[in-house]
């Protein structure tokens, strides 16, 4: 009884609606760019803990006992320990400088990664609700046509109508099958998209059409943001250059170390105390380490190579900066004709509807135009099966150009850095 319990609980879960919310949250937790964001952020906290950790003193312990015959030739230590630390590094602040900012730059990216992956999950969340009504109104089309084939055998086997028109009635039948199966194909794909970003079963999310918030329309004179990947391109591109400065210093300034060592000496195996007079087993020696750079062309190549690296990142950042702009202008511009192919394709939808409104008022009451010679003739079922497929077809096209119009929307929300301000919308939902 419980497993059968638990295979019902499954079947209704499997068939429950999924809010756009739950896809977006399921697809950053799931996504590889996301988890691969996360692992640079790791990586970018480590190597500042590794910089600002050079200044804390490091202990080593160890031993190196063994036997030597005649004049001994290492130390006999039976336990040493060792201790070391940066005392003053003028290019050490640089690297710490450019840690901290190439770990402000790896969040950055992961933000920009999150909504990246948040705006592919919900264009194809919202595609995937209109294909599914889509694919309702073309099936609705389909019965219509089915409808409209019977007629027109009824009437060419009764000689009203000729072959020709039961063979167009065929074809627009056709037509209709094929729109459906397209629209199968468009919908088993997005299905399949849905679940490898959220990691659900294939065919388990149905869209809740409710769940999905109206995508602003923002204005030409909305002011752009930065985005989160433009950001990380300027911030990566300062910590370059602050790797670049402190590698410039390394070969021009002096560096300061501490240094300690205690060593456990014994004679028992090398006859040290026979070849060095007051021999002790406790030693202990401590002191500071000064080095200053003279003549390095290693260090100088460095320089150069963190320089030309510096280079390059301040021009990636301008580069995507430029990037971002165009992209906003073809947006924008592309913004005006879909919004206005979108109203054209719902004017047509509405007036198909009105014509559908008069069509059925025809049949039912007539044309009020009698019988009589010269009157326009009775409409016929025929004609009501045209207009809902009319209707239809209309009202697939009002959807296809509202969902153009949305993805673009949401396009340009993400070029002008304010998709943050929909998705805290989504959530609130």
């Amino acid at each position: 009884m419980l497993a059968g319990l638990a295979v019902v609980a499954a079947a209704m879960s499997a068939r429950a609606q999924v809010s756009l919310k739950t896809v977006v949250d399921l697809a950053q937790s799931n996504s590889s760019s996301v988890k691969l964001a996360q692992s640079d952020v790791l990586k970018a906290k480590g190597a500042l803990q590794q910089v600002e950790d050079a200044y804390i003193p490091n202990l080593s312990i160890g031993s190196m006992v063994g036997y030597s015959y005649g004049f001994p030739t290492g130390q006999p230590s039976i336990a040493s320990a060792q201790m070391q630390s940066l005392v003053l590094s003028f290019p050490q602040q640089q690297y710490m400088k450019s840690a901290r900012a190439g770990l402000k730059a790896a969040e950055l990216a992961l933000k920009d990664a999150r909504e990246q992956v948040a705006l592919d999950a919900s264009t194809d969340y919202i595609e995937l609700d209109t294909v599914t009504t889509e694919l309702d109104a073309a099936r609705q089309q389909e019965s219509y046509a089915a409808r409209v084939v019977d007629i027109e055998q009824q009437r060419t086997g009764a000689g009203v109508d000729a072959m020709s028109d039961l063979l167009q009635a065929r074809l627009i039948a056709a037509q209709l099958k094929l729109k459906r199966l397209h629209l199968e194909t468009r919908l088993a794909t997005l299905a399949k998209q849905l679940a490898t970003l959220t990691g659900l079963p294939a065919g388990s999310i149905t869209p809740d059409h409710a769940s999905i918030p109206e995508v602003p329309a923002l204005g030409t004179d909305q002011a752009p943001r930065t985005t989160a990947g433009i950001e990380s391109s300027d911030t990566l591109a300062v910590s370059k250059q602050f790797q670049a400065k402190g590698d410039s210093l390394a070969g021009r300034r002096p560096l300061i170390g501490f240094g300690a060592i205690y060593n456990l000496d014994s004679d028992e195996l090398n006859s040290y105390s026979t070849y060095y007079k007051n021999f002790t087993p406790n030693n202990v020696s401590f002191g500071l380490q000064i080095q200053i750079p003279f003549f390095d062309f290693a260090l100088r190549a460095k320089a150069r190579q963190s320089a030309a690296e510096s280079l390059r990142a301040t021009v990636e950042a301008e580069q995507a900066r430029r990037q971002n702009d165009v992209q906003i202008a073809e947006l924008t511009s592309s913004l005006r004709e879909l919004d206005a192919e979108a109203e054209v394709a719902e004017l047509k939808q509405q007036i198909a509807s009105e014509q559908l409104k008069s069509v059925l008022a025809q049949l039912e009451l007539g044309n009020g135009a009698g019988s009589g010679p010269g009157a326009p003739a009775q409409l016929n079922p025929r004609t009501e099966q045209q207009a809902r497929i009319d209707e239809r077809q209309k009202y697939e096209d009002a959807l296809d150009a509202g969902l153009d119009l949305s993805k673009a929307r949401l396009s340009l929300l993400r070029a002008l850095g304010h998709i943050q301000d929909w998705l805290d919308e989504l959530r609130t939902r």
